[in-house]
């Protein structure tokens, strides 16, 4: 088997006029929760339908687990588990049955075999007491979890999962972190999209930021954030006493913008170096300033795609 679970080399996927993906390259390697997220149109299912086999690209290559998707589409797919946004679950089905009628599709042994993958794949997912209940009954994280384990059963080794995690409530996005890190310690590729970047930030090992099918930047979690965030910190400032005043001897200094005074307290965005930084606190200190704490940041993941968004919007 590859080394890498997922290599792509300038991908690109035409809708007529319209590009979704810009030759984009990419390597996921095995044993690695690996996000990729973006706003609504970025790009990403496109990718993911194209890596799964279900589309074919303008042109661009793609391996998974080292076989060619142009050339050895078969063998790509059996390594593969693939779960889409919003996967429909029969209402008039139990959990077993569900699965069972999955297990039977991917031909898995006899029905004794059948029976024990079936029951495998629902602890995987933390969901055997309920291997007798209506899948209309689950709640919307127990029928993320039910695709999952569906997803599983035929064992496959690279997981592409179409934001997985959406519309769950904190504790099913808790279960859904430890499900998926636990499949890739056991070696498997996790290849997770999402549109909410604090989301996967808090599930993968590494990850890439896509923007109007163009990768913006990958690599680890803090390595994205670098990234994307610049040089740029968001500073607060809890004073001692006229806030106001320091609000406007700010909004003249470099490297200052949107400054924000309330209560004892001044905010703003600054865009100068950490030696620009120091003088900016020296200057505050020597002007008579009286400073309880001057405390930096950087832009959170969630500031992060709201400008991206937002960029969208204008261009």
């Amino acid at each position: 088997m590859s080394e890498h679970a997922i290599e792509i080399r300038d991908l690109r996927v035409d809708y007529g006029e319209f590009v979704a993906v810009k030759d984009i390259s990419l390597s996921i390697p095995f044993g690695q929760v690996y996000g990729l997220v973006g706003p609504n149109g970025a790009g990403k299912t496109s990718t993911f339908r194209v890596i799964t086999t279900l589309m074919e690209p303008t042109y661009g290559e793609v391996k998974v687990a080292g076989f060619d998707i142009s050339e050895h589409a078969q063998e790509a797919r059996e390594v593969i588990g693939y779960m889409p946004d919003l996967a429909p679950v029969p209402s008039d089905l139990k959990l077993w049955e569900f699965l069972d009628f999955y297990a039977q599709a991917h031909r898995i042994g006899g029905r004794a075999r059948r029976r024990e993958r079936v029951e495998q794949c629902l602890d995987a997912v933390d969901l055997t007491e309920k291997r007798n209940d209506w899948a209309k009954a689950l709640s919307r994280g127990q029928t993320q979890r039910l695709v999952l384990a569906k997803t599983l059963l035929h064992d496959p080794q690279v997981l592409i999962l179409d934001e997985p995690a959406s519309g769950l409530d904190p504790l099913s996005r808790r279960d859904l972190r430890l499900t998926l890190q636990g499949l890739a310690n056991q070696g498997r590729a996790v290849f997770v999209s999402s549109h909410i970047l604090t989301e996967l930030a808090e599930m993968c090992s590494s990850m890439c930021v896509m923007n109007q099918g163009k990768i913006l930047a990958s690599g680890s979690v803090g390595e994205v954030r670098a990234a994307l965030g610049g040089a740029e910190r968001k500073i607060n400032v809890i004073t001692l006493g006229q806030p106001q005043i320091l609000a406007q001897w700010l909004e003249d200094q470099p490297g200052v913008r949107e400054v924000l005074a309330f209560e004892d307290q001044v905010s703003f965005q600054f865009t100068g170096s950490h030696e620009d930084q120091g003088v900016l606190l020296q200057n505050l200190v020597s002007r008579g300033f009286g400073i309880r704490s001057f405390e930096e940041g950087r832009s959170s993941f969630e500031d992060i795609l709201v400008e991206i968004a937002g960029e969208n919007r204008r261009s």
